[in-house]
C-alpha cells in the first residue's frame, strides 16, 4: 500500500490527496446511488453506507489509502424532497409512537385490569374461603350447640322424670292412705247403715207393710166396685142402644110405610101429587134464592134511568128470578106447573 501510495501521490500535497480520495468516494457513491431510489437511500442509510464503504475501500486500498470508516453526515436536496420525506417519516414515526404509546397504554390497562381482576378474584377467593371457614365454624358450632342442648334437655327431662316419679310415688302413698281411710269410713258407714236398717225395720217398714196391706185391700175393693160400676154402665149403654135401635127401626118402618103410601098416592094422582110436592118445596127454593141477599152487607145498583129504583129494584129482580122458576122446574123434572093447573085429575 505504501509503494502504491508513493506511486500515486508522490509530489502531491495533502489537500490534493484528500481531493483525490474525496472524488473517488463521490464517484463510488454516485455509482451506488444510481442503483437505489431516493426513498431507499433516505430510509436505509445504513445499507447505503455499507455499500459505499465496501466498493470505495477496495478501490482506495489499491491506491494505498485505507478507509477506516464511512459515515453519512446528512442527506439533502435543493427541492426539499428529502425534507418532505422526513416530515412524512417523522409523522409516521410520531404516528407509530402514538400507536405504540396507545398500545402500550392499552396493554398496560389490560395488564392493570387483569391484575385488578386477579386481585378481585383473589379477594373473592379469599372471602369465599373465609365464608367457607365461617360456615364450617357455624356448622360445627351449631352441631356442638345441638349436642349441648340435647344433653341439657336430656338432663332436664331426666330431672323432670325423676321429679314426676317421686310425685307419683308420693301420690300413690297418699292414695293408699286415702284408700285405707275410705275403707275405714265405708266400714263405719256399713255399720251405720245396718243400724239404720234395723231402726227402719222397727219404726217404718213394719208399719209401712201394714199400711201397704191395708191400701192393697182398699184398692182391690175399689177395683171391684169400679168393675161392677163399669159393667153396670155397659149394660145400661147396651140396653139404651137396643132401645134406640128399636126406636130407629120403628121410625124407619114408619117412614117407609109413609113413603109407600106416598108412592101409592103418586100412582093414583101422578101429576097432581108431583105438583103438590113441588108446591110444597117452592117456598124453600125461594128462600134459598133470596138467602144470599139476606147476608149481603152492601148492594150497589146500576140503573139506566128507566124502571123501578132503590129497594123496589131489588124486589123486582127477586120476583123476576121466581117468575122463571116454573120453566126451571119443567126443564129439571119435565112437569109443567101451568099445564097441570088446567088439566083434570086422573084417578086409577
Amino acid at each position: 500500500m505504501l509503494a502504491a501510495a508513493c506511486q500515486m501521490f508522490l509530489g502531491k500535497t495533502e489537500a490534493e490527496i484528500a481531493q483525490i480520495a474525496l472524488e473517488t468516494l463521490e464517484g463510488h457513491q454516485r455509482a451506488i446511488m444510481a442503483h437505489m431510489t431516493v426513498e431507499e437511500i433516505y430510509k436505509d442509510r445504513q445499507k447505503f453506507s455499507e455499500q459505499v464503504f465496501k466498493v470505495a475501500s477496495s478501490d482506495l486500498v489499491n491506491m494505498g489509502i485505507s478507509v477506516v470508516s464511512y459515515t453519512l453526515k446528512d442527506i439533502h436536496d435543493d427541492q426539499d424532497y428529502l425534507h418532505s420525506l422526513g416530515k412524512a417519516r417523522t409523522a409516521q414515526v410520531q404516528k407509530d409512537a402514538r400507536i405504540g404509546e396507545a398500545e402500550a397504554k392499552r396493554d398496560a390497562g389490560i395488564r392493570e385490569a387483569k391484575a385488578k381482576q386477579e386481585k378481585v378474584s383473589a379477594q373473592y377467593l379469599s372471602e369465599i374461603e373465609m365464608a367457607k371457614a365461617q360456615r364450617d365454624y357455624e356448622l360445627k358450632k351449631a352441631a356442638y350447640d345441638i349436642e349441648v342442648n340435647t344433653r341439657r334437655a336430656q338432663a332436664d327431662l331426666a330431672y323432670q322424670l325423676q321429679v314426676a316419679k317421686t310425685k307419683q310415688q308420693i301420690e300413690e302413698q297418699r292414695v293408699q292412705v286415702q284408700v285405707v281411710e275410705r275403707s275405714q269410713q265405708v266400714a263405719v258407714q256399713e255399720q251405720e247403715i245396718a243400724r239404720r236398717e234395723k231402726e227402719l225395720e222397727a219404726r217404718v217398714r213394719k208399719p209401712a207393710e201394714a199400711e201397704r196391706y191395708k191400701l192393697e185391700r182398699l184398692a182391690e175393693a175399689e177395683k171391684s166396685q169400679l168393675i161392677m160400676q163399669a159393667e153396670a154402665e155397659a149394660e145400661s149403654v147396651r140396653m139404651r142402644g137396643e132401645a134406640e135401635a128399636f126406636a130407629i127401626g120403628a121410625r124407619a118402618r114408619a117412614e117407609a110405610e109413609q113413603m109407600a103410601k106416598k108412592a101409592e098416592a103418586f100412582q093414583l094422582y101422578q101429576e097432581a101429587a108431583q105438583l103438590d110436592m113441588l108446591l110444597e118445596k117452592l117456598p124453600q127454593v125461594a128462600e134459598e134464592i133470596s138467602g144470599p141477599l139476606t147476608s149481603a152487607k152492601k148492594i150497589t145498583l146500576v140503573s139506566s134511568g128507566s124502571g123501578a129504583m132503590g129497594a123496589a129494584k131489588v124486589t123486582g129482580e127477586v120476583l123476576d128470578i121466581l117468575s122463571h122458576l116454573p120453566e126451571t122446574v119443567e126443564r129439571l123434572t119435565g112437569v109443567s106447573i101451568s099445564q097441570v093447573n088446567h088439566k083434570p085429575l086422573r084417578t086409577a
